[in-house]
């Protein structure tokens, strides 16, 4: 007998068509693994875009955008179809790897399904879970009012000191190359004029006037403030705005030319505007110094839940921003851009799954991996099963060891969690020192 895993094991060189939807799931010989435990950091599906009717968007461009079928902010009804798509192939994975029976009706505590208690992240739990569990009813938890923020879920930065910020800020722009925070800029200047072309902003009276400035200009400032998520304004914020309304549009709008506002654009075309948003994501929530201290609370929470007796199942939903500063604090290996993806990071709807796998002697190893629909899945709403799996792409993490089939001993997992939650206290303690010594 082989066992099928959701992670592809990767040996020697594998080329990216071996990533692609409609190749089947790698198999591994029967090495005596069981899968024990699943625990997934989800990223909520396709929502409306984030801005107001008549906010700056729907200004700097005389286009009319896609009528969206949901609230601003709130998951789409295409998102609900495509989680629930999602939900039910990992149904199928975790029955035929024996985790789940057919049609399992949990009894408490196997399984929990925690999001912010946002519209979006709560209803992406929700229809997850309705694919995954289809003849059982689950509870969303949230921790606080509905529709109000969790900071377990959103990037929030803890702890500050100004020596703090000038340090984290001295690394963003050392990480921009040359140049600095210019250089993230000028790094996009194809990504800035494509999107400028799409929208035709030359041709609205509100842009010509200046209201909104020089869309190519270079400036930017970033904002680091306790208590809030890191923020930016300057034109990498405006055309992060423009980049996330066009790609949720192209998921959205099957007509290409429609999607593009009548412009001929290839797949390239669309994933250099989706770089725009990992661009805006590296520079906001993945410096390393930043990185611990935002991830605090969703790696504390990961931690608990792999070591919660009893639970097979956790499903954990937050934002881009919540993966991207996970993955960063832990020193996850550089992984992008991800296979036929728009967004090269983290797309609409990925999670980042940690599989539990134990051997005969009780000996337990793990396996981490990006799950996500490809553009054409989401655009397509394809069904997904064992044999048309969703993309499934291995990470890594720096110093720390994998076997032959990409797996990690349970304790180099467990430690690494434990470095990256006491980082934010080791940090905590350096910059108080120095802001005693300055005293």
């Amino acid at each position: 007998m082989k066992k099928r895993y959701l992670a592809l094991f990767l040996t020697g060189i594998v080329t990216l068509g071996t990533l692609f939807p409609g190749s089947a799931l790698a198999e591994a010989d029967d090495s005596g693994l069981t899968l024990k435990q699943v625990v997934v950091l989800s990223r909520h599906n396709i929502r409306s875009p984030l801005s107001e009717k008549g906010s700056m968007i729907g200004e700097i461009t005389p286009h009319e955008w896609f009528p969206w079928t949901s609230r601003t902010g709130e998951l789409s009804l295409k998102g609900a179809m495509l989680e629930t798509t999602m939900g039910q192939y990992f149904r199928l994975w975790l029955e035929d790897e024996g985790l789940f029976p057919e049609n399992y009706i949990p009894e408490d505590g196997v399984v929990r399904f925690y999001a912010n208690g946002l519209q979006r992240t709560q209803a992406t739990a929700h229809y997850f879970s309705t694919g995954l569990l289809p003849v059982c009813v689950v509870p969303i938890e949230r921790h606080g009012e509905y529709n109000e923020a969790d900071n377990t879920f959103l990037p929030k930065i803890n702890y500050m000191t100004d020596e703090y910020a000038m340090d984290i800020l001295d690394e963003i722009a050392e990480r921009g190359g040359q140049d600095g925070l210019s250089g993230y800029r000028r790094s996009l200047d194809e990504s800035f004029n494509l999107i400028a072309d799409v929208t035709d902003m030359n041709e609205s009276e509100i842009y010509t006037s200046g209201k909104y400035g020089d869309f190519l200009a270079d400036d930017i400032s970033i904002l680091l403030e306790e208590g809030s998520e890191p923020a930016m304004t300057g034109t990498i914020k405006t055309a992060t705005s423009l980049a996330d309304a066009l790609v949720l549009q192209y998921y959205e709008e099957p007509d290409d030319l429609k999607a593009a506002f009548g412009h001929e654009l290839s797949f390239e075309d669309w994933q250099k505007i989706g770089t725009v948003l990992s661009t805006y994501e590296t520079i906001l929530f993945t410096s390393p110094l930043l990185a611990a201290n935002l991830a605090h609370p969703i790696m504390e929470e990961v931690y608990k839940e792999l070591n919660t007796e009893g639970r097979a199942f956790s499903f954990l939903c937050g934002h881009d921003s919540t993966i991207t500063s996970f993955l960063a604090a832990l020193g996850v290996k550089n992984y992008a851009p991800l296979p036929n993806a728009v967004e090269p990071t983290t797309p609409i709807g990925i999670k980042l799954v940690f599989e539990r796998w134990v051997d005969q002697e009780d000996v337990s190893f793990f396996k981490v991996v990006l799950v996500y629909q490809s553009a054409d899945q989401l655009r397509s709403i394809q069904p997904l099963s064992l044999e048309v799996p969703p993309m499934i792409v291995p990470v890594f993490f720096e110093g720390i060891e994998t076997d032959e089939n990409g797996m990690i001993a349970e304790a180099d997992l467990m430690d690494l969690l434990n470095e990256k939650i006491n980082y934010l206290y080791e940090i905590e303690e350096t910059y108080a020192l120095e802001e005693e010594e300055a005293a």
